[in-house]
C-alpha cells in the first residue's frame, strides 16, 4: 500500500529509507517545539496551548504535505515570523495577541487564493532578487536583535538606544555557551545540532539551579486558551495590512526557496528545473498557517531543514507523514519545553540568524541601485523591531533608486504599486 501511494520504487527508495529520512528531519527542527513557546508566550499567549498549537500546526502541515503532495518536505511555524509577531505586531505596535493571529490568518487565506489561482509565479517573478535577499538578511539580524536580548547580552540605554549587558549574568553566559555548542555541533555537521544545544543549555541551568525542572512527560496542556482566539474582524484595518503583506510575502518566499532548495537537493525538479506538483506543496503551506492560526500559533511555513531528511534518503511524502507523526508524539513531552528558559533558545535564535545573514554574500555590491536597497532591507528590520517596515521602505527605495539613477523601466510595476502603498501608508495612516 505505501509502495503505490508513494511511488517509492519510482523514487528510488525504501519504507527504511523513507523513516530515517523523517527521523532525521524531525531532529534537526524539533527545537521548534521548544523555542516557539517560548517567544509567543511573551505575547502574553498562553504557552502551554502554544506548544499545543506548534505540534498540530507542524503536523497537521506535515501530513498534508506527505499525502497531498508527495514531497519530503517538513513543516512547522517560522523562526522569524515568530519573532514578528511578538516582538514586532504585539509588543512593537501594539495589536493584541489575537489580532495578530487574525493577520496570520488572512495571510494564509490569500496565501491560498495566490496558489489556486496560478499567479503565484507573477508574485515570486515579479520581487527583485536583490529585495529578497536583503529582506532574509534582514530577518536574520532581526532574529539576532532578538537572541541577544532574551540572554541580556545587549540591553537598552537611554544615550545609545542599546549597549552591552553583564555578562557575568547567568542568562548571558549560558546564551553565548548554547551558540558556541549549536555552531560548534553543526560544523561538525551532528544530526540535531540546535536541539542538543538548546536541552544542553537547559540542564546545566537546571544543575546550577538558575532554573527549575518541570518534568518530561505528561498528557498535552489544553489548547483552549488560544484555539479559535484570532481576531479576524479587527486585522481589518489600515495598519493592519503592511503587518498581513509581511507574513504573507516572507511565507511566500520562504517556502518558494525552500521548495526548490530541497527539490534540487532531492533530484525532484524537472529537465526545465521547475518542481511538479507546486501547486499541491504550496497549498500544503498556506493550508498549515490558517489551521494553526485557528489553533494559536504564527505563520507556518516549509523547513530548510528537510534538506537534511533528503540527504539522509527521504525522497518521497512518507518522509514528511514521519516527521509529522513524531509532532503529534511530541505533544506528551510539553513539561520539558516548559522546563527550557528563554536565554536556552536565544543561542538557537542567534545561530539560525547568522545562517538568513549569510544571503548578503550573493548581493551585487558593485551595483549601488541594488545593494542599498538591501542594507535598507537588512538595517531597518532590527532597528525598527519590525520586519513589515524592513519589506516596506527597501521597496520604497529600491524603486526611487532605480528611477532616479534612470533605470525606471528595469523594474515591474508591482515594484512602483506597492511602493506608491506604502509612501501613501507612511505619510497619511501612521
Amino acid at each position: 500500500m505505501l509502495e503505490r501511494f508513494f511511488q517509492l520504487k519510482a523514487h528510488n527508495t525504501t519504507i527504511r529509507n523513507e523513516i530515517i529520512g523523517g527521523i532525521t528531519t524531525f531532529l534537526t527542527m524539533a527545537y521548534i517545539i521548544f523555542v516557539n513557546p517560548s517567544i509567543l508566550a511573551q505575547a502574553g499567549m498562553d504557552q502551554g496551548a502554544v506548544f499545543v498549537a506548534t505540534c498540530i500546526a507542524a503536523a497537521v502541515g506535515c501530513l498534508i504535505m506527505g499525502l497531498y503532495a508527495n514531497y519530503p518536505i517538513a513543516l512547522a511555524p517560522g523562526m522569524g515570523l515568530n519573532a514578528f509577531f511578538t516582538y514586532g505586531v504585539v509588543l512593537g505596535m501594539g495589536y493584541t495577541w489575537e489580532q495578530a493571529l487574525g493577520a496570520v490568518f488572512l495571510s494564509g487565506c490569500v496565501f491560498i487564493l495566490i496558489s489556486v489561482f496560478k499567479i503565484r509565479e507573477w508574485v515570486i517573478n515579479a520581487i527583485p532578487s536583490s529585495l529578497k535577499l536583503g529582506i532574509a538578511a534582514g530577518i536574520g539580524l532581526f532574529l539576532a536583535m532578538v537572541a541577544l536580548q532574551n540572554a541580556g547580552i545587549i540591553v537598552k540605554n537611554p544615550a545609545t538606544l542599546v549597549t552591552l549587558g553583564d555578562l557575568s549574568k547567568p542568562a548571558a553566559i549560558y546564551g553565548f555557551l548554547g551558540f558556541f555548542i549549536i555552531s560548534a555541533l553543526s560544523y561538525l555537521r551532528v544530526t540535531g545540532a540546535v536541539m542538543i544545544g538548546i536541552l544542553c543549555v537547559t540542564v546545566l541551568s537546571i544543575v546550577f539551579g538558575n532554573s527549575e525542572f518541570a518534568g518530561v512527560i505528561s498528557t498535552p496542556p489544553s489548547i483552549a486558551p488560544t484555539f479559535l482566539q484570532m481576531d479576524v474582524k479587527g486585522a481589518f484595518n489600515i495598519g493592519m495590512i503592511s503587518v498581513i503583506f509581511a507574513f504573507l510575502f516572507v511565507d511566500l518566499f520562504d517556502t518558494s526557496g525552500t521548495l526548490l532548495g530541497v527539490g534540487q537537493r532531492g533530484g525532484l525538479l524537472d529537465k526545465d528545473g521547475k518542481l511538479p506538483r507546486l501547486k499541491k506543496a504550496l497549498l500544503a503551506d498556506s493550508t498549515a498557517t490558517v489551521i494553526g492560526a485557528s489553533f494559536g500559533t504564527s505563520s507556518t511555513t516549509s523547513y530548510i531543514e528537510s534538506a537534511s531528511g533528503v540527504a539522509a534518503g527521504g525522497r518521497t511524502g512518507l518522509t514528511a507523514v514521519v516527521v509529522g507523526l513524531l509532532f503529534l508524539l511530541s505533544l506528551f513531552f510539553s513539561p520539558l519545553a516548559a522546563s527550557i528558559p528563554s536565554y536556552a533558545t536565544a543561542g538557537a535564535l542567534l545561530y539560525v540568524a547568522v545562517l538568513m545573514t549569510s544571503s548578503l554574500a550573493k548581493v551585487d555590491w558593485e551595483d549601488i541601485s541594488e545593494s542599498a536597497p538591501v542594507l535598507i532591507a537588512a538595517f531597518t528590520m532590527p532597528l525598527t523591531y519590525s520586519i513589515a517596515h524592513g519589506i516596506a521602505l527597501s521597496f520604497i527605495s529600491y524603486a526611487v533608486i532605480k528611477l532616479l539613477s534612470g533605470q525606471g523601466k528595469q523594474v515591474g510595476i508591482s515594484v512602483y504599486v506597492l511602493a506608491v502603498f506604502f509612501i501613501v501608508k507612511y505619510l497619511f495612516f501612521t
